[in-house]
């Protein structure tokens, strides 16, 4: 056994690569299973029978990915080691119909995905990027990184009540956005140009997942560059640590006593109730499977299910000075102050004290401090794919992240050292 590399500051430069490479879940999973190719790692497909022996493998199912490494020497009913997270963040996407517009200015009809920060998105250029699918029955990721959309607000002279009663936007009325001018709406114009810009034939596009993302690139932030902005942290900047995380262990670690996975799923900002999200049948799929590949039978799987430990990593909120009294009081996460473990006594959390144990453990073995987040009492609390996971699969589960600030905006903010530092904590889990 070698020890695998500390990640350190080149692991937020990759980050933010990343964030830029990934404006939709498919193009976040393909660039996963791009890095995960170079660790060795192969595709298996859903409809083949699938082999028990050694090595990396993954499922890619839309905008979901499902990696795992098998060590020498596992068996059956070795259990697993799961880092959870979600590909998918609140934006504006596309609709059925998109080619609409009114008095001499071409619009593109969206819908809300997720909730959002609605502000965020104003007056920012936008581009456009996702998933076409073709009539020959597969599909082409398209991405338009330049400045194609634009969401206007409306300027201050025509509306005064906004400096008294703030912003108020219309879902379906405001944030439809223009890119062109002209009074020939026609049925078709939005598509036709994709596969232009595709190099596709006209007609060959029969179904599309479109969404707008943010053109600006990360960049780091701040006197010392200590702070990086960027869009999509959440979830994406779990996403890429436990990619980075997987590939580290299964390279460098070939007698784990756990086989190590990942499970990045899609839907989690509406639900995860969906073939690829969370409250899916994915994960447990591809779990059971890889147990009878080994031989096993319900048995070990049963045996390894009770074994396994996931950590549902995602973002969470940073102490804001702007609104500390909107966190608990006594507990202020910091950011720069290491990963964060997530409680809630009503399971909007999965974490409880045998779980932050484990997460304890981990980060102790990889020299990283963490810091506990709970919400104020006053305060809705948010949920996570953890409490889907631990119920739907009977695994013990743990929510950790990241904490940033401006969560669900178009662009969110988090400390330089924080990604490598949960980077970092998740190697110490995977090698048990």
């Amino acid at each position: 056994m070698r020890t695998p590399p500390r990640f350190d500051r080149g692991h937020t430069d990759d980050l933010m690569s990343f964030l830029t490479a990934s404006p939709s879940p498919y193009h976040a999973v393909a660039n996963a299973a791009e890095r995960l190719e170079k660790a060795g790692f192969r595709q298996v497909a859903e409809t083949d029978a699938w082999e028990g022996a050694h090595g990396g493998k993954y499922v890619v199912r839309g905008g979901a990915i499902v990696a795992w490494y098998v060590p020498e020497g596992a068996e059956p009913h070795t259990p697993f080691r799961i880092v959870g997270a979600h590909t998918d963040s609140p934006n504006l996407r596309v609709k059925p119909r998109p080619d609409s517009g009114a008095h001499g200015w071409r619009q593109v009809a969206v819908e809300i995905y997720g909730g959002p920060l609605l502000n965020s998105w104003l007056d920012r250029d936008l581009g456009l990027a996702g998933r076409l699918s073709l009539r020959d029955g597969t599909t082409r990721l398209v991405n338009i990184d330049r400045a194609l959309l634009r969401v206007p607000q409306l300027a201050i002279h025509l509306d005064r009540s906004v400096t008294s009663e703030g912003l108020k936007l219309d879902k379906q009325r405001h944030l439809q956005p223009i890119w062109g001018l002209g009074n020939d709406v026609r049925d078709g114009d939005l598509i036709r140009f994709l596969e232009q810009e595709s190099g596709l034939a006209e007609g060959e596009v029969t179904g599309w997942d479109l969404m707008t993302h943010s053109i600006e690139p990360p960049s780091y932030l701040g006197r010392d560059k200590e702070l990086v902005a960027g869009p999509r942290m959440d979830n994406l900047l779990s996403v890429h640590a436990g990619t980075a995380a997987l590939a580290a262990v299964a390279t460098y670690d070939s007698a784990l006593p756990y086989i190590p996975v990942l499970a990045a799923f899609d839907h989690e900002e509406n639900g995860s109730q969906s073939d690829t999200g969370a409250d899916g049948p994915l994960l447990g799929s591809v779990l059971e499977r890889s147990v009878f590949a080994r031989g096993g039978t319900y048995e070990d799987r049963a045996r390894a299910f009770a074994g396994t430990v996931c950590l549902s990593s995602d973002t969470g909120h940073a102490v804001h000075p702007n609104y500390a009294e909107r966190h608990d009081p006594t507990h202020h996460p910091r950011a720069g102050g290491g990963p964060i473990l997530k409680v809630n006594v009503n399971n909007r959390y999965a974490t409880d004290g045998s779980g932050r144990a484990v997460f304890a453990a981990a980060c102790e073995k990889a020299a990283v401090p963490f810091q506990s987040f709970v919400s104020n009492n006053s305060m809705p609390c948010g949920t996570t794919i953890g409490p889907i996971t631990a119920a739907r699969h009977g695994i013990k589960t743990v929510d950790i992240g990241v904490a940033i600030l401006s969560m669900h905006s178009a662009r969110e903010l988090c400390a330089t050292e924080d990604p490598f530092l949960l980077a970092n904590a998740l190697v110490a889990f995977l090698e048990g």
